[in-house]
């Protein structure tokens, strides 16, 4: 396998969080753990928190705080689905 980008990573990440939701709440760490165990040697925790970041900035995820910092999807509010 080639080098992993921090696109297939954030991608990665966001299916994650996307099969998870309302099941479990995903901290920065678990996502990170996930992708380790996922792609092995070609990520590390550098590469997780620039696609956790991508994620953020982008609008895919956002930051939820209850009793902890957690990655979730934004509401779907106002949107088709």
């Amino acid at each position: 396998m080639s080098e992993v980008t921090v696109e297939q990573v954030a991608d990665a990440m966001y299916e994650l969080v996307k099969a998870t939701k309302g099941k479990k709440n995903l901290k920065a760490m678990d996502l990170t753990k996930a992708m380790i165990q996922q792609f092995g040697d070609a990520v590390d925790k550098k590469l997780c928190k620039q696609a956790i970041r991508q994620l953020i900035d982008s609008g895919r995820c956002i930051y939820s705080y209850f009793g902890g910092s957690y990655i979730t999807l934004p509401p779907e509010e106002g949107q088709d689905g």
